[in-house]
């Protein structure tokens, strides 16, 4: 895909109305492949892939980042995944004891070998100083002259810094960036049983233009991702308006339910399909998975045909934390041979693939 001797935009991909006027080029240039990526399949992405797996954590006795997924495959994902939370309380490390000094040095490979980055953000409750998941209302003590507010525009500095520090030869490293997720949820308190819509967009919009008005930051992708949705649910309720919003995604689960998740993928991710098309804007499946993957042939026979002709830029599956919560298999697993077939669709495609001219 390289588009080097081509005009950047053209009749095939026409120039879309992004959330930053000034955004980098290598940003563009990842909304770009995104958009080309789609038209052969999607891509496939790991939330921590190189930062720990089934029986390892990554120090820097590596030579090469390890994977879950490249010891099945023999390639990497196209889609690294990050989450910064506790950045934001000044710590060394984010919430799943992986230094930042180690994020840093695996966004760079990743970037370096072609891969797209994608940053999640689960920020400590700053009104109760509970995790994210301490659903005491904060939203209201953040957004306008809230009581919190210095404290989180401190957070937001220390973002700031982290993203600008992400370089690769002098540049910025381009950045999905997918803040306050699952927001029509109960369990988090930017949630909705926490907060009400109002002041959740106001969250959003204060929080973008703080980063990209106050920080400069120009490379970075908004991506608006509600959880799979009730019969009856919005997705738009809390959506922070196009101006705000880049990309489109829907975070939805396989809580050991393969019908009702099947029926979820095909309904929400139309639904998803239906507004990003009228919006002229990409989507993806920005976070699913199986916890532990007991279905038999779960990728193949229960994941692949319902997103295979979805139009969705990529898949993230969420982490392998250790044997009792992972969402890839590993080397043994029931389901490996499954990943493997898997990997080897036409559409699935990995880094190798979204790097092939």
């Amino acid at each position: 895909m390289n588009f080097s001797c081509k005009p950047f935009y053209n009749e095939t991909y026409k120039k879309p109305d992004l959330v930053d006027n000034n955004l980098s080029r290598s940003a563009k240039k990842l909304h770009k492949k995104l958009f080309f990526i789609t038209k052969k399949g999607f891509a496939i992405g790991h939330q921590d892939a190189t930062s720990y797996g089934i029986g390892w954590k990554h120090d820097d006795s590596f030579r090469e980042p390890k994977s879950d997924i490249k010891e099945l495959t023999d390639d990497y994902p196209a889609i690294f995944g990050f989450d910064i939370g506790h950045l934001e309380l000044g710590k060394k490390h984010n919430l799943d004891t992986v230094y930042f000094n180690t994020i840093t040095d695996l966004i760079v490979d990743a970037h370096k070998k072609g891969g797209l980055i994608t940053i999640s953000w689960h920020p400590d409750n700053p009104s109760s100083k509970g995790s994210s998941w301490d659903t005491s209302p904060a939203v209201i003590d953040i957004i306008g002259n809230g009581s919190h507010k210095e404290e989180y525009n401190l957070w937001i500095e220390r973002v700031a810094e982290f993203i600008k520090s992400l370089k690769f030869k002098g540049k910025e490293i381009p950045i999905l960036f997918r803040p306050f997720h699952e927001m029509n949820g109960n369990w988090f308190w930017w949630g909705n049983s926490s907060s009400n819509a109002l002041e959740y967009i106001r969250l959003w919009r204060e929080t973008v233009t703080l980063l990209r008005d106050k920080y400069n930051l120009h490379n970075l992708l908004y991506v608006y991702s509600p959880n799979k949705l009730n019969q009856i649910e919005d997705y738009m309720k809390y959506y922070p308006g196009d101006d705000y919003v880049d990309i489109f995604g829907i975070d939805i689960y396989d809580f050991n339910d393969t019908e009702n998740y099947a029926n979820s993928l095909v309904n929400d991710i139309n639904l998803v399909r239906n507004i990003a098309t009228e919006k002229n804007k990409l989507y993806g499946l920005t976070e699913t998975g199986l916890d532990q993957i007991n279905t038999d042939n779960w990728f193949t026979q229960v994941l692949f045909p319902n997103i295979e002709n979805s139009g969705i830029s990529w898949v993230l599956f969420w982490r392998n934390a250790r044997k009792s919560h992972h969402y890839i298999p590993y080397v043994g697993h029931k389901n490996a041979e499954d990943f493997k077939r898997f990997s080897k669709l036409p559409q699935t495609l990995f880094l190798k693939e979204i790097n092939q001219d």
